[in-house]
């Protein structure tokens, strides 16, 4: 019940603050398709690029409704440092979602830890040709 009411909590916090954070142009983002509208939808988000890869860790799992566009369409854009780069979007349920935040940016990593309610590792693999 608890893990419901914190997840209802963020969420409703999310829907006012991401809309101001897509703006950042240094903020991260990593856009999807609607599976339903089939319009791109971005999310802010915080991660690592590291090598031909972007790993970051969503903190609602499954419910998080990037995470629910990602596994019905799993190519994605990610933008990292003001650059789109396009790739394809993997759900790593096997991977230990807190020790793979302790490899990610702090002050994100420690935001997930304190507001997840289910955290789940995403790894995108990026095109070479990049944006």
């Amino acid at each position: 019940m608890a893990a419901d009411l914190k997840f209802t909590l963020v969420t409703a916090l999310q829907r006012r603050v991401n809309p101001i954070m897509r703006r950042v142009p240094r903020q991260q983002l990593i856009e999807t398709t609607g599976r339903k509208s089939g319009q791109p939808r971005q999310t802010p988000i915080g991660g690592r690029r590291a090598g031909g890869q972007f790993w970051l860790v969503s903190e609602h799992g499954d419910k998080s409704d990037y995470v629910k566009n990602i596994l019905t369409d799993p190519r994605v854009r990610v933008r990292d440092q003001g650059v789109w780069i396009s790739g394809t979007a993997h759900v790593l349920r096997d991977d230990d979602a807190r020790a793979r935040l302790q490899r990610l940016p702090r002050s994100n990593s420690t935001a997930v830890s304190a507001l997840g309610t289910d955290l789940l590792t995403i790894r995108v693999d990026l095109d070479d040709q990049g944006a």
